[in-house]
């Protein structure tokens, strides 16, 4: 039995290769597909529409779990439901209206999840941490794959452990940035339980499985 769930982020994916990539993931026994939603605006980097979504959705069956990194989610979150989307996370800082937000989350047939930057405090979810679904705690600053894990995130994903626990939410927490085999189980100590892995899968000398496996292993 897996004691995290596993999320492939896409952003590392060739894409030339995508439909034979996550046949890969999931022989593999990957859980979900991340999708990394950018404007161009609230990160430097501009990434996939909703065609991205709707194809993803013709060739897996696996869960679809979208982070929308964008200035105005409110206005995007119907696009992405109807393409397929499983779960829409926000980020909590683009969000003036955020329990708004996540009750059109949920109308529209998704999942709903805040975002916390590595900027970001904790204590930002104190007032939606028992409406949500997951909680997503970035482990980089949001934009690009590939970066360096930032250790010092560790304390407030603990708390955020601590504040879901004590409001007796049903919130899963997430953890998004630098995860390979050696910050997984540091991520995981600190009560992460949704793991998204974009390069150390994709990117792994031995292939995706490999990746896939390696991580696995790294928490028994």
């Amino acid at each position: 039995m897996n004691v995290f769930r596993l999320c492939a982020s896409v952003l590392s994916a060739d894409f030339r290769y995508l439909a034979d990539q996550i046949k890969q993931l999931e022989d593999a026994g990957v859980d979900e597909i991340h999708v990394d939603v950018m404007d161009g605006h609230f990160v430097p980097n501009l990434t996939m529409g909703p065609f991205i979504v709707s194809t993803l959705k013709k060739i897996t069956h696996l869960p679809l779990d979208v982070h929308l990194m964008v200035e105005n989610p409110d206005r995007m979150i119907p696009w992405y439901a109807e393409a397929g989307a499983h779960r829409l996370s926000v980020q909590i800082e683009t969000c003036p209206h955020i329990h708004r937000t996540i009750q059109t989350i949920h109308a529209s047939g998704c999942e709903a999840g805040v975002v916390l930057n590595p900027g970001t405090p904790a204590s930002w979810l104190e007032e939606v941490v028992s409406h949500v679904d997951l909680i997503l705690v970035m482990t980089v600053n949001p934009g690009f794959s590939g970066q360096t894990f930032l250790p010092e995130v560790l304390p407030k994903i603990s708390k955020v452990h601590s504040m879901v626990e004590h409001a007796r939410s049903k919130a899963a927490i997430q953890v998004d940035g630098g995860i390979d085999q050696n910050t997984l189980p540091l991520v995981y100590s600190a009560g992460a339980r949704v793991i998204v892995s974009a390069t150390a899968i994709f990117k792994h000398p031995n292939g995706i499985s490999a990746g896939v496996k390696a991580l696995r292993e790294s928490v028994s």
